[in-house]
Order: C-alpha cells, then sequence, then structure tokens
C-alpha cells in the first residue's frame, strides 16, 4: 500500500448508509502504510502487496466492504496481527484503477470506525471480527463546538500558506465543506503531520469535539515548524544572493584591476612565493603554506579575514624554521667574554663554562635549563647577554613577570581577532635565527588565573624531550625549539612550579663583597653611566673613597643596582654644572659625594649600637639578598604573659615561645628568679614593623635577648647570629648562609654564630668573602648564651 495521491472532496449529504448484514464475517482488513482513513472521507489508495490486491479484487466482485487499519510501523513490508493498530475504518470500494507496473489504485470511501475482537486470518489477506464505533457528537446548541470548527478552518487555511505540498484546490474544497464531522475528519485524513502516529491518535478520539481539539493541537504544532522551516529557506535565499551579489562584483572589480595592472593579491601572492622559493623549512611548513597561499589567491581583498590570512603568511615566511646562526664555542673566547662583562662571580662563570663545555662535546643542547636565580641587582639578565655574546648567537628576552594568560606562551588560535602567535614565536621571529639564546625574565613571577597557567605552557617549551615538537596555536603546527638556548632568572627559587624547577639546572648569585662592589663601580658601572650621559671617562673621575663612601652609605643590597642609581645621580648634577658653564671638579671626592646625595641612608654605628640590655642582632635572609635585624626584649609588671611585636609570621612566633619555653626550664642554671616569670610579662618586638618578618632562623636570637633581660647581662659587641631551636635546647641549620654572611659584612659584624651542622656551607664559600669574620659553631643553646652574653 502506497501514500494517499491527492484530495477528493466529497458532497456532504453523504450518510453512512450500511446495514449489519451487509458486513462480510469475518471482515477483510487491508493494512495501510502510510494512510489512515476516516469516516466520511474519500481517499485513493495504491495497493502494491499481493494479498492485498487479492482482497480487493475479491471484494471488489463481491459487498465491496472492507475494514481498513494502519500500520504502527510503516517500514515493514509483511505485517504481522501485532503491527497493526485495533482501530480502523469500514470502507466502500468505488472504482478500481489498473496501473501498467502491476499494481492497482483504489478508491475507497469511508463509512464507520470499528475496533477489531478478533483475527482470524491471515492468508491469503487479513480478515477479523469487527465492532462498530459510533462517534460522539456536541449538540448543535455547543457554541464553544462552532469556535472549534472555525479555528481548524484558520489553522487549515494559514498551512496552505506554507505548505508548497498541498494543492491549491484544497482551500476551495475546505471552504466549501459545511458539515463540521466531515470538515474534521476530512483535514484530519489529509494533513500530513510530523508524526505518522498522530491521523491514528485523531482516529481513536470517538468524541468529535474532542478529535477537533486534539487536531487543532497539532496543526499549531505543523505550522511552527513551517514557519521555522520559511525562515531558514528565505535566510539561505537571500545569502545566497547576497553572495552571487558580492561575486559578480568581485570579479568586474578583479577585470578593471587586471586592466589597470594593479591587481593587490597578485601582487601579495607574487611577493609571498617569492620569499617562500629562497626558504628553508620543514615540508610540513612548506605543505601549510602552498595550502594558505592558494586560499588566499581566492579572497576578497575588501573582506575581513583577507589582512588576517595575509598576516599569517606574512609570518610563515618571516619565521626563520631551518636558518640558525654558526656557533662559536671557544670556551677561552667565553671565559674571557665573561670575565669582561662581569667582575667576580666566579663560581657561577666556571658553571656556565661548563655547561658550554657539555654543549661543545656533545654537539646539541639537550642538557637542562640553566636558571639563575639570587637577588636584584646581581647581574642575570647581563650574564645571559654575555652568553650570547660569547657564542655569537642572537639575543632575545621574555619577562615573564605578571604573566597569567596562557596564550602569551601558546598564541592564539586564528578565529580570535587580533589573535598573534606566542611570545616565544615572536622572540625567534625577531632574532631572526632558530638558536638564539632567549632570557625568561622573573620566571618565579608568573601567575595563573581563569585564562590558564603560563607554568604549565612553559613545561613544554623548558623541556629538551618536548620542545622539538613545541606547538604555537596561531601556527597551528610544529615549531622546533631545541635549538633554543633558554636560560631563565629568578628572585625567589619556591616560588617556581615544582615541575618546570625539576627541568632547570640552579646556579646561586648570591650577591657582591664591598671590595667586588668597588670594581663594578670602576670597570663597568662609572664608564657606563658616563657615556649615557655624554661625558667621557677622563671628564669625570671617582676617587676610591667616593665610591667607596657611596656603597657603605648610601646603600645596602646584594647587587648593584642601586649604586648604578647613586652614581648615575652624581654624573647627573656634574653634567648639569657642565653644561651651565659653572666651575667644574672633575674629580669626585667623599665629601663631593655626600654634599651631592644628601644625608646618608645607612648608620653603621646604629647597626652597632646594641649596647643594651636585651637587644641581640640577628641575620635574616630575603629576596633582596641577607639583611640584620634586631631583636628587643623587655619586662614589665604582669602575670607572666608573651607579647609579641613587629609583623611577625606564625613561624617566628613560635619561635618566640618555644624560647620563653626554653628560658623557664633552665631558669635556675641561669640564675634567673623563677617568681619573676609569675609577676614580669615579656614583650618581644623586632623593629621594622612595616616589614613582614617569618621563619625559623630567629629562634637562638630570641632565646638571646629573653635571656639577657632577665639576667641583666648585654649581649657581647660585634656578636651577629642564625639559627633554629628546639625546646630541648638544640641548635638547627638555617639556609641562605652566603646572603646572610654579606649582609654582616655590610653592617660591621665581626662574629657569627652558626649551627655546626652550617660549617660546611661556609667551607664551600670563597675566603675573601670570610675575610674579617670570626665564626662559632653551636650544637646547644647553652653554648650560645655562654659566647653571646657578658659575663
Amino acid at each position: 500500500m502506497g501514500d494517499n495521491i491527492g484530495f477528493i472532496p466529497l458532497n456532504e449529504d453523504f450518510s453512512e448508509s450500511f446495514t449489519e448484514k451487509d458486513l462480510p464475517k469475518p471482515l477483510p482488513v487491508l493494512a495501510l502504510r502510510n494512510a489512515v482513513l476516516f469516516p466520511a472521507v474519500v481517499m485513493p489508495i495504491t495497493v502494491g502487496r499481493e494479498k492485498s490486491i487479492k482482497l480487493i479484487r475479491e471484494s471488489y466482485s463481491g459487498s465491496r466492504l472492507v475494514g481498513t487499519v494502519g500500520q504502527s510501523d510503516p517500514k515493514v513490508e509483511e505485517p504481522e496481527y501485532g503491527d497493526l493498530y485495533r482501530v480502523g475504518t469500514l470502507a466502500r470500494i468505488l472504482k478500481i484503477f489498473e496501473m501498467p507496473d502491476g499494481a492497482i489504485t483504489v478508491l475507497l470511501q469511508g463509512l464507520q470506525r470499528f475496533i477489531i475482537d478478533d483475527f482470524v486470518q491471515k492468508e491469503p489477506f487479513f480478515a477479523a471480527y469487527i465492532r462498530m464505533l459510533v462517534d460522539s457528537e456536541p449538540p448543535k446548541s455547543d457554541k464553544d463546538f462552532g469556535a472549534i470548527i472555525g479555528a481548524v478552518r484558520d489553522s487549515i487555511s494559514k498551512m496552505i500558506k506554507f505548505a508548497s505540498h498541498l494543492p491549491p484546490e484544497a482551500s476551495f474544497a475546505i471552504r466549501n465543506i459545511e458539515n463540521h464531522k466531515l470538515l474534521i475528519n476530512f483535514v484530519s485524513a489529509n494533513i500530513e503531520f510530523e508524526n505518522h502516529s498522530d491521523r491514528q491518535v485523531l482516529l481513536e478520539i470517538g468524541d468529535l469535539k474532542e478529535r477537533a481539539l486534539k487536531l487543532i493541537e497539532l496543526l499549531s504544532h505543523e505550522i511552527q515548524l513551517m514557519e521555522i522551516r520559511n525562515d531558514i529557506q528565505q535566510k539561505v535565499r537571500s545569502e545566497m544572493d547576497q553572495q552571487q551579489r558580492e561575486y559578480f562584483l568581485h570579479q568586474q572589480i578583479k577585470t578593471i584591476q587586471d586592466e589597470l595592472g594593479n591587481n593587490p593579491i597578485d601582487g601579495e601572492v607574487e611577493r609571498l612565493a617569492g620569499k617562500a622559493a629562497s626558504k628553508k623549512w620543514p615540508a610540513y611548513a612548506k605543505e601549510m603554506f602552498d595550502k594558505e597561499l592558494n586560499k588566499f589567491e581566492k579572497m576578497n581583498p575588501m573582506g575581513g579575514e583577507f589582512s588576517v590570512q595575509l598576516n599569517y603568511l606574512d609570518i610563515l615566511t618571516d619565521l626563520p624554521w631551518d636558518e640558525c646562526s654558526q656557533d662559536n664555542i671557544d670556551l677561552v673566547r667565553a671565559k674571557q667574554v665573561l670575565d669582561e662583562d662581569h667582575f667576580g662571580l666566579e663560581e657561577v662563570k666556571e658553571r656556565i663554562l661548563e655547561y658550554l663545555s657539555v654543549i661543545k662535546l656533545k654537539g646539541d643542547l639537550k642538557s637542562p635549563i640553566i636558571c639563575l636565580h639570587g637577588p636584584p641587582g646581581v647581574g642575570k639578565t647581563s650574564l645571559g647577554k654575555s652568553i650570547a655574546r660569547a657564542l655569537e648567537r642572537t639575543f632575545g628576552r621574555i619577562s615573564l613577570g605578571g604573566l597569567h594568560d596562557e596564550a602569551e606562551i601558546r598564541g592564539h588560535r586564528r578565529t580570535y581577532i587580533g589573535a598573534m602567535p606566542g611570545r616565544i614565536i615572536q622572540t625567534i621571529n625577531r632574532c631572526k635565527t632558530s638558536n638564539p639564546v632567549i632570557i625568561l625574565d622573573e620566571i618565579d613571577k608568573v601567575g595563573s588565573d581563569f585564562k590558564g597557567d603560563p607554568s604549565s605552557a612553559l613545561l613544554e617549551v623548558l623541556d629538551p624531550e618536548q620542545n622539538s615538537t613545541f606547538r604555537d596555536n596561531y601556527l597551528d603546527m610544529d615549531y622546533d625549539l631545541s635549538r633554543v638556548m633558554f636560560i631563565t632568572t629568578a628572585n625567589r627559587v619556591d616560588t617556581i612550579h615544582p615541575a618546570l624547577r625539576d627541568r632547570m639546572e640552579m646556579i646561586n648569585l648570591s650577591g657582591y663583597i664591598s671590595q667586588e662592589k668597588m670594581e663594578i663601580a670602576r670597570r663597568h658601572l662609572i664608564p657606563k653611566v658616563l657615556e649615557a650621559h655624554g661625558m667621557r671617562p677622563k671628564q669625570l673621575v671617582f676617587e676610591d673613597s667616593a665610591i667607596e663612601t657611596i656603597i657603605d652609605e648610601y646603600t645596602q643590597e646584594s647587587g648593584v643596582r642601586n649604586l648604578d642609581k647613586q652614581i648615575a645621580k652624581i654624573v647627573r648634577n656634574k653634567a648639569k654644572t657642565l653644561a651651565m658653564g659653572e666651575k667644574f671638579k672633575r674629580k669626585v671626592s667623599a665629601p663631593d659625594a655626600k654634599k651631592i646625595l644628601g644625608t646618608p641612608k645607612i648608620h653603621k654605628e646604629k647597626i652597632n649600637s646594641n649596647n643594651f640590655v636585651g637587644v641581640t642582632t640577628g641575620l635574616a635572609w630575603t629576596e633582596m639578598g641577607g639583611e640584620i635585624l634586631f631583636v628587643e626584649a623587655s619586662l614589665s609588671p604582669g602575670k607572666g604573659n608573651l607579647v609579641i611585636t613587629g609583623n611577625l609570621g606564625d613561624v617566628m612566633k613560635e619561635s618566640a615561645m618555644i624560647a620563653l619555653e626554653y628560658i623557664k626550664s633552665h631558669a635556675s642554671g641561669l640564675n634567673i628568679d623563677e617568681t619573676l616569670f609569675e609577676k614580669k610579662n615579656v614583650h618581644i618586638h623586632v623593629p621594622e614593623g612595616a616589614i613582614p618578618k617569618d621563619g625559623p632562623s630567629a629562634g637562638i636570637t630570641m632565646i638571646t635577648s629573653i635571656a639577657s633581660i632577665f639576667t641583666g647581662r648585654k649581649v657581647q659587641k660585634g656578636i651577629a647570629m642564625t639559627g633554629e631551636i628546639t625546646l630541648r635546647g638544640k641548635v638547627l641549620p638555617v639556609g641562605g648562609v652566603k646572603e646572610k654572611i654579606l649582609a654582616a659584612k655590610r653592617a660591621g659584624v665581626s662574629t657569627i654564630i652558626l649551627s655546626a651542622d652550617n660549617k660546611k656551607n661556609i667551607e664551600e664559600i670563597k675566603q675573601e668573602y670570610l675575610e674579617g669574620l670570626t665564626f662559632i659553631y653551636v650544637e646547644t643553646m647553652k653554648e650560645v648564651l655562654d659566647i653571646a652574653l657578658e659575663k
């Protein structure tokens, strides 16, 4: 059985004229695959199945009455009893039409609904015992039903406007049907619903009013779908029209430009193809370029994507890919370059030369990435420049401080407006070689937020096993970074991502002693500052006493950055004097430096003025290098409370508590009256309260201050100390020893008390850093107090 093939309006005077005795028993049942016949409707049906053809021919020669039921699944070719609905329509065969292909088309007239009680045969065709169903019609006085019929007419009229498959005569036929039942059944039988089962649902509703309401619901749904389809078709048609219009206009513009000889695309294509012809690059990059260039040729110069595509092709052809500079791994020359550029830092230079030696012997760079860490101003970035100069490679620098967006490393995808490659690819593009020396500055200050974690992106960049296939999102292909020498710098190691730290070889630059700063100022800082201010070396000479005064009284740092600023301040003052034609003194003495720089900022007499009971000098490590700090203790009448001030962290507060408990438990050995602990409050203060302080290394300093205030014995002059303590009175080792020693030398300390376990750290430090210092190694707090407190 096929689909229904058209609308045949029925005379509304039709009546269900048949009698029960006319019905064959059992009734032949015709399975309809894609149609549902309703009472009072005439419908042509194409019959193709053998058993259906046999049924029609036998029935047509007999009573001409058949039962029609729908299939639950239209795809089933040979339905069983279970594939057929139980509610159907009794129909009369009006006429049979023979088709050329052997099928027949039969004109059926719906009479009345029925329900199948029982199937009695399947062959040669279906037959069943049925029971007739009577439709329940509302009374003529029901106004609601009249309104519902009006809604049905409106819905079907609207639907005909959108439905291309409905013939124009359908609207005429529907307008001329006055019988309400006929109208409802006619529309239900002939409208194509989204679900084929919707017609069956309508047929099974016995109440005519309910059937009409359900029909309106289904029609409304179909109208909405048709409106959406119509809108989409209109938009597509409009877009196609616009595209065709633009295409014809572009063709005309291209023809005009060809006539004038100034087609911009041809010029750009020729330029890019010329750059690509002489390019050394991998096969996959060449393939990608050819593909993108072919796409570019077909673009509209006035379109938004034209400039984006042109920029991408320019970057592809500008990148150095397989172009590398020739390394000059002459270790003697490298040592000479490092010595010329940096004074001191012998241990660091030695490690860099060892690193270059491995590269020379091995022939590639698959060795750990160098991380130069230390306080500001010690020459970390300039060391990277020196390495590039020694190898005769180009140099690039990427500042990572405050970086939060992962796309800054990997680049943005070209789908974004304003997309560009990441900083790594941009820097290589500027360097014009694929093997530059690149400094990744301030790697410890990389952040992370909702835009991603740049530290995780750097894992691939700094891993020699992975960076040969680094994929930048903008390029959308691999770029070999294995030939790039990456050198990172940091002030603090603990804030670097652990996995990132694991990929790097750490080289510590702890700082300079005063003698080294003197040499750096003479050799590097003063000549550089004079040149920057337009003065010749012979025009202005700094006496040693002036440099020493600047270092000791105006700077207190591990590096030389502040020293550089103070020298620049003096040179600017002299440059002004020279430019104004005033009396110019060629030499800068210590008094001249003080006059220009003003009141000294560092006072050594203040550092050595801990000549008070309860005041002890300690040593601390900071990002800026080593520092000295004072711990002050005082007693006041009270109930034995401990007060701690000075913006201290939890660890330092705990150290203070441990210190007090130790003193309480050893009071008799220190000749302290134990009743004082209940009558006096102890106040511990660390000056410079605006600066946060934390860490365990001030433990022995706190115990010494508390012991001093309870015993009334001062701490001996020139002594500083550092070490962690335990409740048992053990002194534990601490870190940052070299930085603390430099701070002690700057402060004029002569004796340093340390844990015995720190002795190995002292032995690793060069002798010139230790000159003028005496080290006392201790294991217990009793030793510390015996040494530190005056007798």
